[in-house]
């Protein structure tokens, strides 16, 4: 019998992997939907075609799912949700939860161990790519957890909400979020080389679009992408980030508190939150992690906006 899913969290990137499970998944049944403002959730079920069902409460939403993916912005949120979960009227032996939330690993540890105490199963699914890519199926996904849970959720990633796996089937479900911390710096990085790059090649007279030439040629991709978003000023003008300053707030702080306990240092990193903290405060909320750019424009003498 072919299992019932339900998704909880419709951020930029659930929307996207929930498009992807309802059109690729071979799901038999609609796909249970849950967000905390219930109009996100009514806004994909409408343009579905009755391939998903809206539910009101968590607890509904699990009481009626045999896999339960969640995608949460922070450790709060997906330990709320978690709590919630198991503590409703829902029975949830034998049912297994999927969270694909990018938290501090301590704090998937302590998910799994909420979980396997009420007798479900639990999976780590970070995923890497931006929201873009979760649109178009192209994540890449990687899996932890207990072997036999993992070949369960397996089927929906290669070819339906991802375009490869990184596998760490039969390891613990935190070695999935320590890579997706670690794997996330790199990110910071490139977009904090790339904005002072951009300055330097204002300040110095070579100018961004000769600078853009070199990038496009040598770093196609992600850098490139990341280098128009800063050259049009993207960073600044979308209506909704699409990757929020306060979550690259956490990640970096994450990662800072992970390489502290591990006897090493990130410098990169704290570099980077810094200019985080000024996109913070120029902001607010609104800020992207590309809105690194306007803050080293202010560092040399340039106004945040291009």
């Amino acid at each position: 019998m072919a299992a019932q899913l339900a998704w909880i969290g419709l951020g930029n990137m659930g929307r996207g992997m929930c498009k992807n499970l309802i059109e690729k998944g071979n799901l038999s049944k609609p796909l249970i939907i849950y967000n905390r403002t219930r109009k996100r959730a009514d806004d994909l079920s409408a343009t579905t075609g009755g391939q998903t069902a809206v539910a009101a409460t968590i607890a509904e939403a699990v009481a009626r799912a045999d896999i339960i993916f969640t995608c949460v912005g922070d450790d709060k949120a997906i330990a709320d949700t978690l709590a919630q979960a198991v503590a409703g009227p829902a029975r949830v032996r034998g049912k297994l939860f999927v969270d694909c939330s990018t938290v501090h690993p301590d704090t998937t540890a302590q998910l799994a161990k909420v979980c396997n105490a009420q007798g479900a199963e639990f999976v780590a699914m970070p995923v890497f790519g931006a929201p873009a890519m979760a649109d178009n199926g192209q994540l890449v996904c990687v899996l932890a957890g207990p072997a036999a849970a993992v070949d369960k959720v397996r089927p929906y990633t290669t070819g339906v909400v991802g375009r490869a796996v990184i596998d760490f089937s039969g390891q613990p479900q935190s070695k999935a979020t320590l890579l997706k911390i670690i794997g996330n710096t790199f990110i910071l990085n490139m977009v904090e080389t790339l904005a002072q790059g951009h300055a330097l090649a204002e300040k110095s007279g070579l100018g961004v679009d000769n600078l853009q030439q070199f990038i496009e040629t040598m770093f196609p991709g992600p850098y490139f992408a990341y280098s128009k978003r800063m050259s049009t000023g993207d960073y600044y003008k979308r209506e909704e980030p699409l990757f929020a300053v306060d979550l690259a707030r956490k990640d970096a702080k994450h990662a800072l508190a992970i390489a502290k306990a591990s006897g090493t240092s990130l410098r990169n990193m704290e570099v980077a939150d810094s200019h985080l903290e000024a996109v913070q405060k120029h902001m607010g909320s609104k800020g992207d992690i590309a809105g690194i750019y306007g803050a080293v424009r202010q560092e040399s003498g340039l106004p945040f906006e291009v």
